[in-house]
């Protein structure tokens, strides 16, 4: 592949709702382009841009796919988005490094989920976008009641640039509202020029009109050309759109059918001439040194840097790091400095990946996305530039996990391969962590959603070779008393030589100010009935009990222990002795001391749409929360309210299902509080029945 400069580049997202045909897309312009002989099929699983096993096994993208596309002269760097929830994170990277988006949408089922949040990713990331309404070579495909979906959702920047030609219930062709122009489909994704038909010249005159209006909005001079004149020429047209495109002031909608590969190669043209390059931008960071804002102009002059959004964990190929070059210019022989790690870095092995197939290139220019593999002590995020010129970017920005489930591995004695491997899998994907419950011992591995975490297990499979299994985290419950009962213990034993003698009475009660801790325990013994050698060996007995509650078995918590009184034997007696007293004192009292089981309470904050709002609160009520407040944000309302921690593992998931994905939440831990007696008594059942098995 040809260097190419800053100003032929085009880096563009393929941003929409799953199974609105994105990575079929890509496909499509792959093909036109020549970069490869036929089209595959997302249902054969022989797509460029899906390779990972897991992709060709479920049909659905699970990581960003780059497709370098050469088109008339510039380079489209594509970079396919996985659609599904359960890989948001995925979009994270992506977004960095865009200029350009197409967010599709279906001609037959229009404006859905999917392509509202790539609106605002692209709102959020300041990255310019245009409305590719796909699929329209289905039945009851109607791209003007799509066309009316987008301008009653998003106003005056929604504007047409095509319009379909429809006959016989096929699709033809398209007229090019810009040109004036009919791009008539022939063999192999090509077209042909010609006139607007007939019963089309109204509409498309309407149309050419409103873009007129829109493109002008945008450039004093070019509002004085449409006042003057009534119109602008092609070229004028075409830089007003150029220029409000840029700052999403203007939406362009444009159509196609990219499974049968009909007006993918109108779009490219489109997409060439319509969204940005990246020359131009700049990009603040920060100098290291001295935390001053620092800014790099994207151009091949500039001083070297890069930014690392991606990392792919390959076994044999070891990690391959992909990285947008944000300003300077990048060949194999580049030293790298990272602030991150105070290293340098050698670029050896420099090309660009299309799909899994990595193409060998002896030089990238400022905008380019490129790929490099064994890159020491480089993370996703990480800036590496000219250590005489250091800057660092801000890091990838990854959504933070929404549901967390135990894992383990499935053959026992393999449970250092399996956390090893996704210790791997977290450089590939940060939006998934793992960590250890210090309450529960539990490995924890947290995500987007339960498909996210599944598919991190089948990639363990398959590019580590061992297996884990996924199950619902133990929640972390605790005991505690809310009687004050005295009790004895007593350790008498007489057996040939020396015996075993000794003998404690113990107070047990409630701490009621949390702020003193959850164990106290008092010396009160006066007149030495227990010899002052011997208590610490009674506070030491007590704080090995209170690692099991009397109940379920779960830590105590909240217990004041004050020893009082008791006996000893000059001979007999021993540290061992009143550790054993002290249990036994221990399990008397505090069955008797009112035992209680507390759980965790969460404080959840969900925010949604207006018209879910009934739907939420009933479920939260269910799942015994308690509502504390709402509030109106920002796109509709945040509930605020308290849940037990219980009722929520899989909240994710139940609030995608609920609001269509449109709602999000937030989980922040209060305190604990009592399990009602009904719940309690299950837990306790569950955890004897644990327990009867382990001692089986």
């Amino acid at each position: 592949m040809k260097e190419y400069r800053t100003n032929e580049l085009r880096n563009v997202a393929l941003l929409g709702h799953g199974s609105e045909g994105k990575t079929t897309l890509a496909e499509a312009m792959l093909f036109n382009s020549g970069a490869i002989d036929r089209m595959g099929r997302v249902e054969d699983g022989n797509v460029v841009t899906d390779f990972d096993p897991e992709e060709t096994k479920r049909h659905i993208s699970i990581s960003i796919g780059l497709a370098p596309v050469e088109w008339k002269g510039n380079k489209l760097n594509l970079v396919d988005v996985p659609g599904y929830f359960d890989f948001i994170g995925e979009s994270a990277g992506a977004m960095r490094v865009v200029e350009g988006a197409m967010i599709l949408v279906s001609a037959v089922s229009g404006l859905v989920v999917g392509a509202e949040k790539a609106w605002t990713m692209c709102e959020k990331n300041g990255v310019a976008r245009m409305f590719v309404v796909n699929q329209m070579d289905r039945e009851n495909a109607n791209f003007m009641r799509v066309c009316d979906q987008l301008k009653q959702k998003y106003g005056t920047p929604i504007v047409p640039l095509q319009l379909p030609i429809v006959e016989g219930g096929a699709f033809k062709g398209v007229v090019d509202v810009v040109a004036n122009k009919a791009c008539m489909f022939g063999a192999k994704g090509a077209y042909t020029l010609a006139d607007v038909p007939a019963a089309l010249e109204g509409e498309v005159a309407s149309l050419r009109e409103a873009a007129m209006e829109a493109a002008a909005a945008g450039n004093d001079e070019l509002m004085e050309k449409y006042f003057e004149n009534g119109e602008l020429d092609q070229e004028d047209l075409m830089t007003g759109i150029k220029l409000c495109g840029a700052d999403g002031s203007l939406v362009p909608v444009v159509c196609c059918a990219a499974a049968p590969n009909l007006g993918v190669q109108v779009l490219m043209d489109m997409a060439s001439q319509i969204l940005p390059s990246p020359e131009g931008r700049t990009h603040e960071g920060k100098v290291p040194a001295t935390e001053e804002t620092a800014v790099r102009a994207c151009s091949a002059d500039a001083p070297f840097s890069l930014l690392v959004f991606k990392t792919v964990a390959d076994p044999f190929v070891g990690k391959l790091s992909l990285f947008k070059v944000m300003s300077g210019t990048v060949s194999p022989d580049s030293m790298g400095y990272n602030p991150a790690v105070e290293k340098a870095a050698k670029l050896s092995g420099l090309s660009i990946m299309r799909g899994k197939k990595l193409i060998g290139v002896d030089k990238l220019n400022a905008g380019d996305i490129g790929a490099v593999a064994k890159l020491q002590n480089t993370m996703t995020g990480h800036t590496l530039c000219d250590q005489a010129n250091p800057i660092v970017y801000p890091p990838v920005a990854f959504p933070e996990p929404q549901i967390s489930l135990a894992v383990s591995a499935k053959v026992q004695g393999e449970e250092e391969k399996v956390f090893g491997g996704l210790g791997r899998l977290t450089e590939e994907d940060p939006a998934f962590a793992l960590a250890k419950a210090t309450d529960t011992g539990d490995m924890l591995i947290s995500g987007q959603g339960e498909l996210h975490l599944e598919v991190l297990c089948a990639k363990l499979k398959n590019k580590f070779g061992v297996s884990a299994v996924l199950d619902d985290p133990q929640i972390p419950y605790r005991e505690t008393i809310r009687k004050t009962v005295k009790a004895e213990g007593k350790h008498k034993k007489q057996t040939g030589g020396h015996g075993q003698f000794g003998h404690c009475w113990i107070e047990f009660s409630p701490i009621t100010d949390p702020s003193e801790g959850d164990f106290i325990f008092e010396d009160r013994v006066v007149g030495g009935v227990v010899p002052k050698s011997f208590i610490p060996a009674v506070e030491k007995g007590l704080r090995e009990c209170v690692t099991h509650g009397v109940l379920a078995g779960y830590p105590m918590v909240g217990i004041r222990c004050a020893l009082y009184d008791g006996s000893y034997h000059p001979v007999d007696s021993s540290e061992m002795a009143f550790r054993t007293a002290a249990r036994l004192a221990y399990k008397k009292g505090c069955a008797e001391a009112g035992p209680t089981l507390l759980e965790p309470v969460y404080r959840i904050e969900v925010r949604i749409p207006d018209e879910y709002m009934g739907d939420v609160i009933g479920d939260l009520n269910r799942r015994r929360g308690r509502i504390m407040g709402m509030n109106q944000v920002d796109g509709g309302q945040e509930v605020i309210a308290e849940v037990p921690l219980a009722e929520v593992f899989k909240y994710a998931t139940d609030l995608r299902s609920m609001t269509q994905a449109r709602g999000s939440f937030k989980l922040f831990f209060e305190r604990y509080e009592d399990v009602p007696a009904n719940v309690a008594q299950k837990v306790i059942e569950a955890a004897k029945k644990t327990a009867d098995e382990d001692d089986e």
